[in-house]
């Protein structure tokens, strides 16, 4: 069995978030998952699903992405497996929609990877 792609995790912690699955969003990420953003560091998966869940400001947005891009890890060596989970970073370009489609924000996601895992978030916005 082969394992999601980097890019592909990426596009479901999207997907988990904008449809409201909270588990599919846990099973994502590291249980030492840190999202770090302009407006808070959120440590821990549990902390962060709680968050999406129950405390952020609209829970009635979208994520449309305009592009997904992915970096290998700096060892100079191409993977086996032509998929280096254990080094790879994916940046995510997209924008925060509100209900009606009105845009909130742009944002630029650098997922970083701890095997299948997300491990990290950071979020930059403008």
């Amino acid at each position: 069995m082969t394992r999601p792609a980097p890019i592909q995790r990426a596009r479901a912690y999207y997907e988990a978030i904008d449809g409201d699955d909270y588990d599919r969003l846990a099973s994502l990420l590291a249980p030492s998952f840190v999202h770090d953003r302009p407006d808070r560091t959120i440590e821990g998966r549990d902390r962060f699903v709680g968050f999406m869940r129950d405390e952020r400001p609209q829970t009635d947005t979208t994520h449309p992405l305009d592009g997904l891009y992915r970096r290998q890890g700096d060892s100079g060596a191409a993977p086996t497996d032509g998929d280096d989970t254990a080094t790879a970073e994916v940046a995510a370009r997209g924008r925060l929609l509100d209900a009606d489609g009105e845009r909130i924000v742009g944002f630029v996601d650098v997922f970083t990877f701890a095997g299948d895992d997300i491990e990290r978030i950071e979020t930059y916005t403008r």
